[in-house]
């Protein structure tokens, strides 16, 4: 015997087509479409368990909203020293326990930090893996 994976046609029309009458899914062309569009996000943020249509739904409103604020707010890549000084913050550690964890010598972290020097292709695998994250969100820069 099979077992369903995906939600019945009813059961995800039912709080899609729902929300779809309330605000239909469109491009956003302004900032009245996107305060609107933000307010049904955090209106179904704040519902708690949705279900897989409204699920659906937000994913989709979602991703007009990212599209729409890409293009009219866009976010410049974190610097190396502020992407350095965030994994210290959120890990809890220092410089000298960043030094002694990695081998890094310590006129290296204070350089980046500082924004003297950037991150090398060595630095970034070290710190990737004391930190514990790919190395692509450190190579963003390069």
């Amino acid at each position: 015997m099979a077992t369903r994976t995906k939600p019945r046609r009813s059961e995800v029309a039912e709080g899609y087509f729902r929300l779809i009458v309330e605000l239909p899914l469109a491009s956003i062309k302004s900032e009245a479409q996107l305060a609107g569009a933000q307010a049904m996000i955090d209106r179904l943020l704040a519902h708690g368990a949705l279900d897989s249509g409204e699920t659906q739904y937000l994913d989709a409103l979602s991703d007009l909203v990212a599209a729409y604020e890409d293009v009219h707010y866009p976010i410049e890549p974190a610097s190396d020293a502020d992407m350095l000084r965030h994994l210290l913050e959120a890990k809890g550690v220092t410089q000298a326990e960043l030094h002694r964890g990695t081998g890094i010598p310590k006129s290296t972290i204070s350089e980046v930090l500082s924004g003297k020097k950037p991150f090398s292709k060595a630095l970034i695998r070290t710190l990737a893996d004391y930190f514990g994250v790919d190395r692509s969100v450190l190579a963003i820069n390069l």
